[in-house]
């Protein structure tokens, strides 16, 4: 079945001539309205704009096309509108796309409690920028920034990518060898032990390594378990090692369950990003996340600096 959001993006294209103005009308990029036209173009079988300078002229199918569904496409949207009134009293629904243990760690407490509908979606960085342009998401958490001009990128907080190991890894033998100076015998040390990396995510390990060793690790993590939170509770068993960010850990290491072995020679900070659209209908919301955001990566900041 054809997508319904072709059809609506067919007929903004119609009306306002444009794919720019396509684009602003629903509030989504250029290149997600470039996208579904020609999904839909695909799908029919013929082409319904031609292409003059910067104008979409629609062509005699196109035509036949709009003619066809514009009523019904009104009425739908009219159902949808009543529908809406009537149940959810015009309640708006927010798309954030983040990580899923920064959910966890911020924002799953309030969920609750907010004023709108929301919608958490995690996946890969590059995907996630990929959705926000495209309008599939609002609001994204990240700790790189895109190159699209359609998007802004507003920091916030920051991470401190370190080594933690269990409660029963030998630390004191950690640091005689690291007190030697000693790349290579470092490095040695290091892989002899347990390690564990998730199935997402091995960036975190690489960029740590790449920059106190000069070069990616030449070994594979023991043990791949689903998400960072899951090695957290994994190391409080005892054994292992893994590079993470500290915030996701500072509570264990407080409690002794597990410990903070090093931060490298090279510290690994990452800055943490909110991402929009420059335009969306959603900023009162956007804002609501903003502010818990801030205040809860302010909290867990300042309560590790006291401590």
């Amino acid at each position: 079945m054809v997508n319904l959001e072709w059809y609506r993006t067919f007929k903004a294209i119609y009306k306002t001539g444009t794919l720019t103005g396509a684009a602003e009308a629903l509030f989504i990029s250029q290149p997600g309205v470039s996208l579904h036209l020609s999904s839909l173009e695909a799908y029919v079988g013929y082409k319904l704009f031609d292409r003059t300078g910067r104008k979409m002229i629609p062509t005699e199918r196109g035509k036949v096309l709009f003619n066809a569904i514009s009523d019904p496409l009104a009425k739908l949207e009219e159902v949808e509108k009543n529908f809406q009134k009537s149940t959810e009293k015009n309640t708006p629904t927010l798309s954030v796309g983040m990580c899923f243990e920064t959910f966890q760690i911020t924002l799953e407490q309030y969920v609750a409690s907010l004023p709108f509908n929301l919608i958490i979606s995690f996946g890969e960085y590059p995907e996630m920028l990929d959705q926000l342009e495209k309008g599939i998401l609002d609001l994204i958490i990240t700790p790189k920034k895109g190159i699209s001009g359609l998007i802004e990128h507003e920091p916030f907080s920051f991470e401190n990518i370190v080594l933690v190991g269990g409660k029963d890894v030998d630390i004191k033998a950690f640091k005689r060898v690291h007190k030697t100076k000693n790349r290579e015998e470092l490095e040695s040390w290091l892989k002899e032990q347990k390690w564990y990396g998730t199935t997402g995510d091995m960036e975190h390990l690489f960029q740590f390594w790449s920059l106190n060793f000069g070069k990616k690790p030449e070994f594979r993590p023991n043990y791949i378990v689903p998400n960072l939170n899951s090695i957290v509770r994994c190391l409080s068993g005892g054994t292992g090692l893994a590079v993470i960010p500290d915030f996701l850990c500072f509570s264990e290491v407080e409690r002794g369950d597990i410990q903070l072995i090093w931060e490298g020679d090279k510290k690994l900070q990452n800055t943490l990003y909110f991402g929009t659209r420059k335009k969306t209908v959603h900023q009162e919301e956007i804002a609501h996340i903003k502010k818990l955001f801030r205040q809860v990566m302010g909290r867990i900041n300042e309560d590790h600096r006291k401590k």
